[in-house]
This record gives structure tokens, C-alpha cells and sequence, in this order.
């Protein structure tokens, strides 16, 4: 009985070592693989011009789960009319935002942070519902990532970057 209680305990600690280290040092997602918490220097200024973004082919999205781990993953951004935009393509289709971890939590949870090279910003996303406006976001998307193979307008959803209010 003293081994169990002795190895029960061992093993949360463990886990409890690997979650602090993990929140340290930060756990990046890699293309197909989700992370953790972003690591990097935090932005404290609001952003006012995301033209910069354009340099970016993929950048990293942290968002917030019910359960108080966050959920990181890569996706493509750009810029259309001023404002930074990100994507989520459902390429076997799919119930938006179900099956997807991250949009879920954004759907639940606007407050994200996005990782640009070493620099994190703190925002928010909004859904953009609006056809006209998305049509046009996904042609900028296109015209910055010619090789996008795109599952179809129906299977597409757009965010907008805000700043937090």
C-alpha cells in the first residue's frame, strides 16, 4: 500500500514539474503538432499597423481552454483593409467551430496570444460572419499564399485581430 501512495505521489509531481517547466520555457506548436504556452517577449504597445505581419508566412496562435492549459497551433495570417485577419480551413469539412480544438476556444474565449518571430502579442479574435468581407479576406489570402490549395469558401473561417478592450 506504501508503494502505491508512494508512486501516486511521485507521479504528480512529476506531472506537476513538467507543467511548471512547460509554462518556463514555453511549448511551441510545430505544423501539425499543437502546443502549450508561447514563449517570447510580451508586446505592451497597441498595434496599429500590422503591415509587418506580411513578412509572416505562418505564425503561432495561444488560446484559452476550459480546463486552464492553453492550446497553441500554427496558421496562416494577412492583412486586407487595414486590419490582421487568420484563417482555419477544414479540409475534410466539418462542424465549425467543433472540430476544431482552437476555435472552439476562441468561439468560447476571444482572448488570444499570437506569436510573431520572438514577439507576443496579447488580442482578441471576432468571427467575421459577414460574406463580403470574407470573400475579400480569402482572395488576400490567396494572393499572399499562391500555393494554397483551398478545401472551398464554405469550409474557410476567417478571424479578425483586435486589439483587447
Amino acid at each position: 500500500m506504501t508503494i502505491i501512495k508512494f508512486g501516486g505521489i511521485g507521479i504528480v509531481v512529476l506531472i506537476v514539474f513538467i507543467l511548471v517547466s512547460f509554462r518556463l520555457f514555453g511549448l511551441d506548436p510545430s505544423d501539425q503538432r499543437p502546443g502549450l504556452w508561447l514563449s517570447g517577449e510580451v508586446n505592451q504597445e497597441l498595434i496599429e499597423d500590422w503591415s509587418f505581419t506580411n513578412e509572416f508566412g505562418e505564425i503561432y496562435v495561444q488560446t484559452n481552454t476550459r480546463y486552464g492549459v492553453p492550446h497553441s497551433v500554427t496558421t496562416y495570417c494577412t492583412t486586407y483593409d487595414g486590419e490582421f485577419y487568420l484563417f482555419s480551413a477544414y479540409y475534410q469539412s466539418g462542424d465549425f467551430p467543433d472540430d476544431r480544438g482552437w476555435n472552439r476556444n476562441v468561439m468560447r474565449d476571444s482572448r488570444v496570444r499570437l506569436k510573431l518571430g520572438d514577439r507576443l502579442y496579447d488580442q482578441e479574435l471576432s468571427y467575421v460572419s459577414d460574406m463580403a468581407v470574407k470573400a475579400s479576406v480569402v482572395q488576400s489570402f490567396i494572393d499572399k499564399y499562391p500555393q494554397w490549395d483551398s478545401p472551398g469558401m464554405e469550409n474557410v473561417y476567417v478571424f479578425v485581430v483586435e486589439n483587447p478592450a
